[in-house]
C-alpha cells in the first residue's frame, strides 16, 4: 500500500542527502582562506593503516593564511607533514616538532576562474543526481496508480509536488553555489 508520509519524508532525506554530499564536497574547495575542511581529503598512514588526518590531529585556523595540525601522537608529526605535502593540493607543511604549521598561500586570479568553472561542473552534476532522485520518485507514483494504490488524481498531485520540491531543491544548490563562487573569487 503506498503510504503518501513515507513516501514524501524518504523523498525529503534523499534530497537533503545529495545537498548534504554537495556542500561536503565544496567544503574542500580553497577559497584562499584557511579553513581544516581543506585537508579533509588527507590520509595518513598511521601503523599500517590510512587514517582520516581530523581522526588523530586536531587542525585549526588561527588565522586566515595558516592551518595548524596538532596530533594527539607527536611521533606522527612527519607523517602528517609527508601526508600533507604528498596530497598535490598546493601546500608546503612544515613542522616545528610540537605542531604541523600549513600556510595557505593566496589564489592567483587564473586559479580563482579556473575552481568557479570546477565549482560550476560539480553544480550540474548534482542537479542532475536531483533530477535522478526526483525521475525514482514519478516512477513509484506511476507504478502505485498503475496498481490502483492511488487515483489518476493524486498521481497528478503528486507530481506536481515531486516537480516543486525538486525545483526548491535546485534553487538552494543554485544558492549554496553562488555563495561558494563569492567566496572564491573574493578569497
Amino acid at each position: 500500500m503506498f503510504e503518501q508520509k513515507a513516501f514524501f519524508d524518504n523523498l525529503k532525506s534523499t534530497y537533503d542527502k545529495s545537498i548534504d554530499s554537495y556542500k561536503n564536497e565544496i567544503g574542500q574547495y580553497r577559497t584562499g582562506k584557511a579553513s581544516p575542511k581543506l585537508l579533509d581529503s588527507i590520509f595518513v598512514d598511521y601503523y599500517g593503516t590510512k587514517t582520516p588526518l581530523n581522526q588523530m590531529a586536531s587542525v585549526t585556523t588561527p588565522d586566515a593564511r595558516l592551518i595548524v595540525v596538532q596530533p594527539y601522537d607527536r611521533s606522527v608529526l612527519g607523517k602528517i607533514e609527508t601526508a600533507i605535502r604528498n596530497a598535490n593540493i598546493g601546500f608546503n607543511p612544515s613542522n616545528d616538532g610540537i605542531v604541523v604549521k600549513v600556510p595557505v598561500p593566496a589564489l592567483t586570479q587564473e586559479r580563482r576562474k579556473e575552481l568557479v568553472k570546477q565549482l560550476s561542473q560539480l553544480s550540474e552534476k548534482f542537479k542532475v543526481s536531483l533530477r535522478n532522485i526526483r525521475r525514482d520518485a514519478l516512477d513509484e507514483i506511476k507504478r502505485a496508480q498503475k496498481d490502483k494504490e492511488i487515483t489518476e488524481d493524486d498521481e497528478k498531485k503528486f507530481t506536481d509536488k515531486i516537480q516543486k520540491d525538486l525545483n526548491d531543491y535546485i534553487k538552494k544548490l543554485e544558492d549554496i553555489t553562488k555563495v561558494k563562487e563569492k567566496e572564491i573569487l573574493e578569497g
